[in-house]
């Protein structure tokens, strides 16, 4: 079964044999684990990164939380209501539409250097150590487990929820790697697949899709940009 935003991929294989997005999400914590193993991000610690108001070691912790959250959020009470859709998820989110001074992404900024308090050693061991876990505890989470975000507050489905954090990932990945000098991880299809969908999903919600069917194959008359975030 292929990845739709707003829909979940049933864990474990089908026939066809695709990778379900529980174990695209444990590949795609795994390469973070390792680029925050790197030397060049040790190296970089102290430095200032891609991202305006982002120091490297603060980006470090932002690229981890996305592995590190993991836990907290499956340790939560399931919910009693409904979770909603992927899309509405991003269409909720403050941070979206915020400025970089806004107090939500001054709080995120915060939290990734919380994180990084430590050190690169100590984060990054952290993150595998998380990873290894939830090696485990994933594949035995329900079909139907739905999680509860304090910070929306909602409610999406596991799945979808790993989604957003392969989303995470992938985009965080490459701005530490460029920070840092590094290569960017290349990302297995089975995370490249969901994460692609969502981003367009997301762009044509934004752009409209004229825009995205023109940036992708009509150069001559494509906008200037179709962001998705």
């Amino acid at each position: 079964m292929r990845f739709r935003p707003g829909k979940r991929w049933v864990p474990g294989r089908n026939v066809q044999g695709v990778i379900t997005n529980r174990e695209a999400y444990l590949q795609a914590a795994a390469s973070a684990a390792e680029l925050l193993g790197r030397p060049a991000v040790a190296e970089a610690w102290d430095r200032p990164s891609a991202l305006p108001e982002f120091g490297v070691s603060g980006l470090a912790g932002h690229l981890a939380h996305q592995v590190l959250t993991v836990p907290a959020v499956l340790g939560g009470d399931v919910p009693d209501e409904p979770p909603i859709a992927l899309l509405e998820h991003y269409a909720q989110s403050r941070w979206r539409s915020g400025t970089i001074d806004d107090e939500i992404n001054v709080g995120i900024r915060e939290g990734g250097e919380q994180h990084a308090a430590d050190g690169p050693g100590a984060l990054a061991e952290r993150v595998a150590t998380t990873v290894a876990a939830l090696a485990s505890q994933l594949p035995d989470e329900p079909a139907d487990r739905v999680v509860f975000l304090p910070w929306g507050p909602w409610s999406l489905t596991l799945d979808d929820f790993l989604v957003t954090r392969m989303m995470e990932i992938a985009v965080h990945s490459d701005d530490l790697a460029f920070s840092v000098e590094t290569e960017t991880p290349d990302l297995p299809e089975a995370v490249v697949e969901p994460v692609l969908a969502l981003l367009t999903a997301l762009a044509v919600r934004r752009h409209g899709q004229p825009a995205v069917l023109r940036a992708l194959t009509r150069a001559e008359r494509a906008p200037d940009r179709i962001n998705a975030i």
